[in-house]
């Protein structure tokens, strides 16, 4: 999840639904409530650590935070140099996970088609849109935290792009690398905050409308598939810390066209390639989350 959220158009709500975790995950962040922190003040911690589910959040963000400390920067030199390499292999992996998703969906009716419908028609209108200038100031920082968690909770949606989107991309990276202490603390806070109130909505829909609500996460998917197109010009650079430009915005293109554009070779045998690759791997570790789930 935590590499997921670091590459533009990957969110680690993909991961967590595919992975079989995404529905504990949910529910264990709702769990965080006025009941939970009465049992803090009233020093009930052990109540409160079964309350919450905290071993499994304990181990679930402490790998994402490991990721994003650890592997922002190498994920960043492989979106540079691979491109092509990179985007087919999410382009695999997250439609494999909108397919594996809607098998959750046994009976289908109009609403349940609208709300899938809907979902992609917002994802993909999520990835059409053109990056803000915003201010760095700490309120700022903190909203921004707030709105990016929502990819750990909406499959589909992704926090990194989010962050272009809002103009906070770059800036968030350079602090992870840079150790920005004040920066990331501000920013988990914001994303504490975010996760705790968007968990409470989301459990609520999936415990009430179960079908249209798996539904409209996997027109999210679907929707957020053309982001992680392939071959794709860019549109708009910006100038990062180092007074280097890079890519901010950009558009799909068809393989052909991406090499009338640019000159390079699409490299669509290798592109097809790394999306079966993703597309094997996630079935395989759907397979075995599946087999060591009857085993427990």
């Amino acid at each position: 999840m935590g590499v997921a959220d670091v590459i533009p158009g990957m969110s680690g709500g993909s991961v967590a639904f595919v992975s079989g975790i995404y529905s504990e995950m949910v529910h264990s962040l709702r769990a965080i409530d006025r009941e939970a922190f009465q049992l803090i003040t009233k020093k009930r911690y052990e109540d409160f650590w079964i309350k919450i589910n905290g071993s499994f959040l304990l181990t679930l963000f402490a790998g994402v935070i490991t990721s994003l400390f650890f592997l922002a920067r190498g994920m960043t030199l492989l979106q540079s140099r691979y491109p092509i390499f990179v985007w087919s292999f999410f382009f695999g992996l997250i439609l494999i996970c909108a397919l594996l998703v809607l098998r959750e969906i046994k009976k289908w009716n109009l609403g349940i088609i609208i709300t899938f419908l809907c979902g992609a028609a917002v994802a993909y209108g999520i990835t059409v849109l053109s990056p803000l200038q915003t201010p760095v100031s700490i309120w700022f920082i903190f909203l921004t935290g707030m709105l990016s968690v929502s990819a750990i909770v909406f499959p589909g949606i992704s926090g990194a792009f989010l962050l272009l989107l809002l103009g906070k991309y770059q800036y968030m990276i350079n602090a992870l690398i840079s150790f920005n202490i004040v920066v990331i603390l501000v920013f988990l806070a914001g994303c504490v905050l975010g996760l705790i109130g968007f968990s409470r909505v989301l459990t609520w829909t999936l415990d009430t409308y179960h079908s249209a609500t798996v539904a409209s996460l996997a027109g999210l998917m679907l929707g957020s598939l053309n982001k992680v197109w392939p071959w794709r010009v860019v549109l708009e650079y910006v100038t990062n810390s180092k007074g280097e430009q890079v890519p901010a915005f950009d558009k799909s293109i068809l393989p052909w066209h991406y090499l009338a554009t640019t000159g390079k070779d699409p490299q669509v045998f290798q592109a097809i390639l790394m999306m079966a690759i993703s597309v094997f791997i996630v079935v395989l570790f759907e397979k075995i989350t599946a087999r060591l789930k009857t085993k427990i």
